[in-house]
């Protein structure tokens, strides 16, 4: 439903769809000051994003958009556009891995049954390298969405992340896409992101020297 999807403009060309990750929305790119015209989405489940999206594309006769894929974002943005490849303008892939494992998974079930908001902090604290952005992270976000979350919505992501994976080979028709990632991720090592662009020569890879998993680009596309 268009009702899903909220339109921001701020330049005269160019569409881009931002999708968030795990345990998060629309609202963790306040983070950042993005330089183009965007949509977000209002209610994101990965197994009904691609369907969703299509529809917004087809009843707004929009002719190609650009995916911002952040952590499992860039999962669904990778899916999305190996499927309609003649839609992508270009992906941008942030904090990107090729597979995570289902040992990883289960233990993060574990960790939310037993305690969920505890499992949160750990996993939100991890995600940021700098203090900065971890403290607004805390200030702004954190009550919120672990008020906002419930175990089931948690799982739902947890099941997608179990099958999801991101090949090489199923986004060669795409001549624009970036990796960016920080050099200090701790929940997507860089290293698998460097394999993936391997498989794709015509990338490009940016690596933040000192950034983890949630972070900016400086003197590039976005900045804090």
């Amino acid at each position: 439903m268009i009702s899903s999807f909220q339109y921001k403009g701020k330049v005269k060309e160019g569409l881009f769809v931002v999708l968030p990750g795990w345990a998060s929305d629309w609202r963790i790119f306040s983070l950042l000051d993005l330089g183009f015209n965007y949509v977000k989405p209002l209610n994101f489940l990965p197994s009904t994003f691609a369907d969703k999206l299509l529809e917004y594309i087809r009843k707004n006769n929009i002719k190609k958009v650009s995916l911002f894929g952040l952590s499992m974002g860039g999962f669904v943005a990778a899916e999305f556009a190996a499927k309609y490849p003649d839609l992508i303008d270009e992906i941008i892939l942030v904090g990107i891995r090729k597979k995570y494992k289902l040992k990883e998974l289960s233990e993060i079930r574990n960790h939310l049954t037993k305690n969920k908001k505890a499992c949160l902090y750990e996993f939100y604290t991890m995600c940021f390298s700098d203090n900065k952005q971890l403290a607004w992270f805390q200030r702004s976000l954190f009550q919120d969405y672990c008020d906002k979350w419930d175990l089931d919505y948690l799982f739902q992501g947890l099941d997608y992340l179990e099958n999801a994976q991101i090949r090489p080979e199923s986004l060669v028709k795409l001549k624009k896409i970036q990796f960016v990632h920080g050099e200090n991720d701790q929940i997507a090592p860089i290293a698998e992101a460097k394999e993936i662009k391997r498989g794709l020569p015509q990338a490009k890879f940016i690596s933040i020297k000192g950034a983890g998993h949630i972070h900016s680009l400086r003197g590039g596309l976005l900045k804090v």
